[in-house]
């Protein structure tokens, strides 16, 4: 990737951002502070970054076009996590005081669908197909939730439902973003295809490496084993219990009992970095980026290409 590309893709997200705030604006500035909450914590944009490098693929530059595109991609996202942290009780939110803690829960919910609606408008002045798609998406994010939140049916393989919801709520969206970029600028079906398919397995990576980011960083933005101590499912413990050795039976009685302790949730994490299932779910992790490079392979060599391949690399590594 160039330094000419990377500058102009910096330019654009710094556009993107102006943009991204105000399609926040509501009636009243009480719902554009609590828009505006969980969007001015910042964030990685990662999709928005996505929209933009995929648009390189079509024909023309679009830029009204792309950065609609991607504000509508963005919007979905805050939306959902609006929702996800009701549901969640979460209380911090990036760094932040959480909406649903900062505002309550019926307003958190009712922001969500504000920023919804907003998404809604700005992807009809798109045309059909990015309804179409924005439409499909929406629903897979839904349903993604619920089979969370419901769970692995009795007979079920918890570690291929765990994929299944990652897939609904992490890929479809990337996914999502990565076509969209593509048909802002006209780009070839099967190049739009390709995006989707690479969008799909790199939202797999994309969550899959958070798994592994909660149990083996210390340098991250939430405390190392949050999602351990909450009893959130993740990809090292789902295939520690799919073993069933009972030489892990020290290590799943501490994984399920009380990790309140911070000393306790040390010793838990510590025995989980030493284990050879941590090396597995890396592989794992990494089988799933090789596959969204394959769908690259088709595509015309050049920066946006490098740029999707350099993502692939650095989810893979990232340490946050």
């Amino acid at each position: 990737m160039t330094t000419s590309f990377e500058g102009q893709l910096e330019e654009r997200l710094d556009r993107f951002e102006v943009l991204l705030s105000d399609a926040a604006v509501a009636n009243s500035p009480f719902v554009t502070e609590a828009a505006r909450h969980v969007i001015s914590a910042g964030g990685k944009r990662f999709r928005p970054m996505l929209v933009f490098v995929a648009s390189a693929f079509g024909g023309e530059p679009d830029e009204w076009r792309t950065q609609q595109a991607a504000m509508v991609m963005e919007l979905t996202h805050v939306a959902s996590l609006y929702h996800d942290d009701v549901m969640d009780e979460a209380d911090v939110r990036r760094g932040a005081p959480s909406a649903n803690r900062f505002y309550g829960n019926s307003v958190a919910i009712l922001v969500g669908d504000f920023l919804f609606s907003q998404a809604s408008y700005l992807v009809a002045e798109l045309g059909v197909e990015f309804v179409k798609l924005q439409a499909t998406t929406f629903a897979r994010l839904v349903q993604g939730q619920i089979a969370e939140t419901v769970g692995p049916a009795a007979g079920d393989d918890p570690l291929e439902h765990y994929l299944g919801v990652i897939a609904d709520k992490t890929g479809s969206l990337i996914a999502a973003s990565a076509c969209f970029g593509g048909m802002a600028t006209g780009a070839p079906e099967s190049t739009v295809d390709a995006l989707e398919a690479f969008g799909e397995e790199i939202g797999v990576v994309f969550q899959l490496s958070d798994d592994l980011i909660d149990i083996n960083s210390d340098v991250t933005g939430k405390t190392p084993g949050t999602d351990l101590r909450e009893g959130v499912p993740t990809l090292p413990v789902l295939m520690l219990r799919a073993d069933d050795d009972p030489a892990d039976a020290e290590l799943l009685a501490l994984i399920d009992g009380d990790l309140s302790d911070d000393a306790t949730l040390a010793r838990t994490l510590s025995m989980l970095r030493e284990h050879p299932v941590m090396q597995r779910a890396e592989a794992v992790v990494h089988e799933h980026a090789d596959k969204a490079r394959a769908h690259l392979a088709d595509l015309p060599d050049g920066d946006a290409k490098d740029a999707l391949l350099q993502v692939c690399d650095e989810l893979v590594t990232r340490t946050s």
